[in-house]
């Protein structure tokens, strides 16, 4: 402001260093800090959830439930887009492997073969 009285050369550099100053912290902003921001936020959201079936499970068994079913109480804390159904459940517990292979429809033959052989 203390140059608005000076030659039109100056203020022009004052103005433009004013305009470089405020894009460069608009960029910055919303290109670096807030997608890391976004990031450490469901970081911290996943880590809270995953804390919360911990709690739900520690509780439910506390509070007198049979282990079973203070695992289920668990796995219905679990966030639906990533909660295995409860046959994927009983198929890990029982040592059957990971939920995920038996998920496809081609390990559901193989794992039906092997449990009428034994």
């Amino acid at each position: 402001m203390g140059a608005l009285g000076g030659p039109p050369e100056e203020i022009g550099h004052k103005v433009a260093a004013a305009l470089v100053g405020t894009f460069l912290g608009i960029l910055l902003c919303y290109g670096l800090i807030g997608p890391i921001a976004a990031n450490m936020s469901k970081a911290a959201e996943e880590e809270r959830k995953y804390l919360n079936v911990l709690k739900v499970l520690i509780i439910s068994f506390l509070k007198g439930a049979a282990p079973i079913m203070a695992v289920e109480a668990a796995r219905r804390a679990i966030p639906g887009h990533v909660r295995p159904t409860f046959a994927e459940l009983e198929q890990a517990r029982r040592g059957g492997g990971g939920a995920a292979g038996a998920a496809t429809p081609e390990a559901r033959p193989a794992a039906d073969a092997a449990s009428s052989d034994g």
